[in-house]
């Protein structure tokens, strides 16, 4: 376990924190819809109980924004347009705002083809994944999605390894179900997330078991592997089933869409993370089964399954369990629908902030004491809106 002392946690009201990020990244150069989408993004997550996705990612991303590999106010680059198949190029653009973007564009196509499928690549780190079908869900679409990272380093090991060869991969999954509360499903392929364990790593506590491994390959609890000399690695989940799932996250999500997968030789941001995603957006009422759906997902219980893990808070400790977690956030996202929201798209407020909730956890996330930045003269801007380009069109629109 690290020697450093572990940091403080504060209770910061919700709005007070949401201003904050917003007023941070309009100093960086954001425009205003930027900042408060990054800001929405991140403070939801750390109200839906996922702090390793929360405020504690902003020192790594102005780190990358100093360091030239994170563009402000970009807008996505439609390289790829068959009518329901896309890919789009994120430039390197806040994540936050960039899958914000490409999802609203999927979503619009979904409506018109009843299906679309979207790659998008090149990205600065997208945050939680899960946000992205929570958004399709809030406009009545359900999705699938494979996402990949590049980072400096490796962080998983494949299963039967000792060494790190790739990232957590993350899978999610979204759709709404007539008449009763949405289903989203959104984890990594690894045990745990890598911001897990970083928050763990500045609360000074261990993991769970079966999560990482020391250089040898021989089990940890130690959270400080993944940050200290020398290096561990976590382990996948459901172990060979996690890593087969991450390699199909892999290739789906980065070299299906033309984007980087994580190798030895290729490309990395000297700090922070990008990511490439696959993603199938589909309008489940094109299909003419909503009511029986609706019906069949009540008649085969799947409160059955969430209810015990809602009463047996043993497993996760005192905490929130995770299925109120999930529960919550897909009703905050079902609000924004009913309200100042109905494309789904997120130009109204997310409604956690306004909710019962009106205090977000900070300090294991790591979100430090940095004062907000100048103005960053290097980022490159762009006031045009989605860009395509002609030539690279594959099929004329139907």
């Amino acid at each position: 376990m690290s020697t450093n002392s572990p940091m403080a946690e504060m209770n910061v009201p919700t709005q007070a924190l949401h201003d904050w990020c917003v007023r941070l990244f309009a100093d960086a150069g954001s425009d205003a819809e930027e900042a408060r989408l990054l800001a929405d993004h991140l403070v939801g997550a750390n109200l839906a109980g996922h702090d390793s996705h929360g405020v504690g990612m902003i020192p790594m991303y102005i780190d990358s924004l100093l360091a030239g590999e994170l563009q402000l106010n970009q807008r996505i680059e439609v390289v790829v347009d068959t009518g329901a198949m896309l890919i789009v190029d994120g430039r390197r653009g806040l994540g936050q705002a960039i899958g914000y973007q490409a999802m609203a564009l999927a979503i619009e196509r979904a409506r018109e083809h009843g299906v679309a499928l979207l790659g998008l690549r090149n990205a600065h780190h997208i945050g939680r994944v899960g946000h992205w079908a929570e958004q399709s869900v809030a406009a009545g679409m359900g999705s699938i999605h494979f996402t990949n990272a590049v980072s400096t380093f490796a962080k998983v090991a494949p299963y039967g390894g000792s060494q790190a060869r790739y990232l957590t991969n993350p899978f999610s999954v979204g759709f709404p179900v007539p008449g009763g509360d949405p289903i989203v499903l959104d984890y990594a392929t690894s045990a745990i997330a890598v911001g897990t364990v970083r928050v763990a790593y500045n609360k000074q506590v261990p993991v769970p078991d079966g999560c990482l491994i020391d250089p040898d390959g021989r089990p940890s609890n130690d959270p400080a592997l993944l940050f200290e000399q020398p290096e561990g690695a976590l382990r996948t989940f459901a172990n060979h089933k996690g890593h087969a799932l991450a390699l199909v996250c892999e290739l789906l999500g980065a070299a299906l869409t033309g984007g980087e997968t994580f190798r030895e030789s290729g490309p990395r941001p000297t700090t922070g993370t990008w990511n490439n995603m696959f993603t199938v957006v589909f309008d489940p009422a094109r299909l003419g089964t909503a009511q029986r759906f609706g019906e069949e997902t009540r008649r085969f219980g799947v409160g059955a399954f969430v209810a015990p893990v809602r009463r047996d808070r043993s497993h996760h400790g005192a905490g929130r369990s995770r299925a109120t977690d999930a529960h919550r956030a897909c009703r905050a996202h079902a609000d924004r629908r009913r309200h100042d929201d109905p494309d789904g798209c997120g130009r109204g407020q997310d409604p956690r902030l306004a909710r019962q909730e009106p205090w977000a956890a900070v300090g294991a996330g790591r979100l430090g004491a940095r004062p907000p930045i100048a103005r960053h003269a290097g980022v490159r801007r762009s006031a045009a809106g989605i860009r395509h380009r002609p030539e690279n069109r594959t099929a004329p629109r139907v």
